[in-house]
């Protein structure tokens, strides 16, 4: 299924790694605008 994302925005908290992280990059390369939210140590 290919799904386009162009012009929308998406908010990805816990995005530092793991699902967060594979889903922003899944979001981005559907075309989306990606806004993440993480933690460094």
């Amino acid at each position: 299924m290919k799904i386009d994302l162009t012009g929308k925005t998406a908010l990805v908290t816990g995005s530092t790694s793991g699902i967060g992280h594979a889903t922003a990059k899944g979001l981005a390369a559907a075309g989306a605008t990606v806004v993440v939210n993480g933690r460094a140590q």
